[in-house]
């Protein structure tokens, strides 16, 4: 139990870093950002893959990149919402995706969601609302890019629940990586402006922290109780919006932090009421 701990706060740590980098890079690019956040992470899941003997190609090749489509719009709005509000309120933002994640597999998987969750992502979603309501200095297009991040990664996971173990779990961040170089290189080519000094650490490093925090957050899950474990992935919450006041100055008023509490609550609960519904 004590690893799945150790191991969730180093990936929250890992995740906050990769969110402060992304933040210092808001004069570039959002694409030219995703390329380097993919690209960085194909030096560590290609040579696994090869190493292992592990097909590249995969078996669920449709489902494998509507997973990858899907994250990719994921990542670039989340990493657009970076440029308008603070670190702090976009990642507790995000982290609803697990709400629109039961409501699609209540419509699209049959899954049935007992009462007191739907209560706990009321309780949640208010948090949201909260945030915008009382803070007169976030921005709605921040708010809004956050939003539909969340809404995409809540059909990730729809889709890599569709995949299950017919695909290799670094298969399928493979194929992910892969069309998000591609894509994220191509649209960046009309805007690209080439990185100077610590500009280039800062870029090679986003798909070092990216991997080992999806890394460790696996092993979390692996070693530990999943109602013990989980609820400490909303730590990165707390480490971002301490970074952000460290590094980027960010401020929060009293409603701003009420909203990001409640928010973490509400999921939080979700989480613990899951587990004993297992």
């Amino acid at each position: 139990m004590k690893r799945g701990i150790s191991y969730m706060i180093i990936s929250a740590l890992a995740f906050t870093i990769l969110n402060a980098f992304v933040k210092s890079l808001s004069d570039f690019s959002v694409y030219q950002v995703v390329f380097f956040r993919a690209l960085g992470s194909l030096f560590f899941t290609i040579p696994f893959l090869i190493k292992n003997g592990i097909s590249l190609r995969g078996n669920r090749k449709v489902l494998l990149v509507l997973r990858s489509v899907f994250g990719l719009i994921s990542m670039i709005c989340f990493f657009l919402s970076l440029k308008y509000i603070n670190m702090g309120t976009a990642v507790s933002i995000r982290y609803i995706a697990p709400i629109f994640a039961a409501i699609f597999a209540f419509i699209l998987l049959n899954e049935k969601i007992k009462p007191i969750q739907w209560f706990f992502f009321l309780i949640a979603f208010s948090g949201v609302l909260v945030l915008k309501g009382f803070d007169a200095v976030l921005e709605i297009e921040g708010i809004s890019y956050a939003l539909v991040s969340a809404i995409f990664a809540g059909l990730v996971y729809i889709t890599i629940r569709k995949i299950g173990s017919n695909d290799h779990p670094v298969v399928i961040v493979n194929y992910f990586m892969i069309i998000s170089t591609l894509i994220g290189g191509l649209l960046a080519i009309r805007g690209w402006v080439m990185p100077s000094g610590w500009q280039w650490f800062i870029f090679l490093s986003l798909g070092v922290f990216g991997y080992y925090a999806q890394l460790y957050m696996t092993k979390a899950f692996q070693v530990g109780e999943t109602n013990q474990v989980a609820p400490l992935k909303y730590l990165e919450v707390i480490f971002t919006a301490i970074l952000g006041f460290i590094w980027f100055y960010e401020s929060y008023n009293i409603f701003a932090i009420i909203g990001i509490l409640i928010i973490v609550l509400g999921l939080t609960l979700n989480i613990i009421t899951k587990s004993k519904f297992r």
